[in-house]
């Protein structure tokens, strides 16, 4: 077998067999493929597609690539969660301990941002303390113990997807629905829970830009779980405008604390309910009705707050450490109207910008800058209304370029649903 071959039958739109995929996937793990023919075949991938027997082979090749963690010891149903990434995306922060709340086992592997924001661990690390580094046996006594926790990847784990996904991000090849499918789904299943929940994000501040191609890719990671018999439900929602109103790591561990005290925005209320819903009735077999009265449930009687609570503190963060800048920029409006638009996608690149986010894996995160959105879609605002407040730290960032991010409009702008659409086949 030979990877020019291989690559040459992709470029030429033709099905790749189960074993030429294995075959590059093997060798390229173990370095006798090079990067340049690796970016070839990725690239001759994301312009011609796979199939779904391709998609579920590259899958499956990845997954066994490197290590699967066992959670068998740990009793009862174990969940997991994902999304595909957004602007002020701080969902697990709450869905965990809500879940949790609910008797359900919580178990998630998380990573750090390379992108607009930090990512999962970005977010948790910004509470003084927190450990994210977990033993196995640290980590699967704490769920036995406390129903959840978050903690960052093993070095082992799909070492095939982090070595194509360090390519995909140079060479233009993010943006395929086979490669994210398989690169999601391959660390999905070797995190080993037994269950799945996806957060699809669609929109200007997504990987997903319209809901024609998210559909494709929910069907396609609800067919893989499927496949390896791992039940998969996939929530397509609305990434228009920034989730909730802060941008940034600390600021969004603040947010989520007020969500769980019933005093957060209501698109991050609503999101965390939906997706925590869905994980309640997989994780007990019960109908939606029942799931959302549990739900509810441990969020009105504080339930939720205090597994919050009990989570950071077992693993070792202090909340009464949080802090953010205390340089705080208005970002005012020049007329009045209505929020038509927002660039979600640049607020992100200029949350970045700030500090709160990476350009390189070796880039330090300031964990107390960002910026919190005071007016959204379809609000209406008068001239030298606020629209944004930026916590900056030591790097500047240029007021009229957050300002052009907001679209103002004369005419009243009918708003888009949160919840676009939920896949479970």
């Amino acid at each position: 077998m030979n990877v020019v071959d291989i690559i040459n039958k992709k470029r030429k739109k033709q099905e790749l067999t189960t074993e030429e995929i294995s075959y590059v996937i093997k060798n390229y793990v173990d370095k006798k493929i090079p990067d340049y023919q690796m970016s070839a075949l990725l690239m001759a991938i994301a312009l011609n597609g796979m199939n779904e027997r391709e998609t579920v082979d590259l899958t499956t090749s990845m997954l066994h690539s490197g290590n699967q963690i066992d959670l068998r010891m740990i009793p009862g149903i174990k969940l997991d969660k994902h999304s595909t990434g957004g602007v002020g995306d701080k969902t697990t922060l709450i869905l965990a301990p809500i879940v949790a709340a609910t008797g359900i086992n919580v178990a998630k592997m998380s990573g750090r941002g390379l992108g607009f924001t930090g990512g999962t661990i970005d977010k948790l690390e910004s509470i003084p303390g927190f450990k994210t580094a977990l033993t196995f046996d640290q980590f699967t006594k704490q769920i036995s113990h406390i129903h959840v926790a978050v903690a960052s990847g093993t070095k082992n784990l799909v070492p095939a997807d982090k070595m194509m996904y360090a390519l995909r991000d140079v060479t233009g090849t993010v943006e395929s629905i086979p490669l994210i499918a398989a690169s999601i789904m391959s660390k999905k299943l070797a995190s080993g829970a037994d269950k799945f929940v996806i957060d699809v994000k669609v929109g200007n501040g997504a990987l997903m830009k319209n809901l024609e191609d998210a559909k494709k890719l929910a069907h396609l990671m609800v067919h893989i779980g499927r496949i390896h018999q791992k039940e998969t439900i996939c929530v397509l929602t609305n990434m228009n405008q920034p989730l909730g109103s802060a941008i940034g790591n600390a600021l969004e561990v603040q947010e989520s604390m007020d969500v769980l005290q019933g005093k957060g925005p209501m698109d991050i209320t609503q999101l965390a309910i939906v997706l925590a819903i869905q994980m309640v009735r997989l994780g007990k077999n019960i109908s939606e009705e029942e799931a959302t009265e549990e739900v509810r449930k441990v969020l009105m009687t504080g339930m939720a707050y205090e597994k919050f609570k009990e989570w950071i503190q077992i693993q070792h963060g202090d909340l009464g450490k949080l802090t953010v800048s205390s340089k705080i920029v208005s970002i005012k409006s020049k007329q009045n109207g209505v929020i038509s638009h927002i660039d979600t996608e640049r607020l992100g690149e200029l949350t970045r910008q700030l500090g709160a986010g990476r350009y390189t894996k070796e880039d330090v995160i300031d964990p107390t800058v960002g910026i919190k959105i005071e007016k959204k879609i379809g609000e209406f605002v008068i001239s030298d209304e606020e629209l944004a407040k930026v916590y900056v730290g030591e790097k500047d960032i240029n007021v009229n370029d957050i300002l052009e991010c907001f679209t103002i409009s004369e005419h009243f702008f009918d708003n888009e649903p949160l919840i676009l659409d939920i896949i479970k086949d």
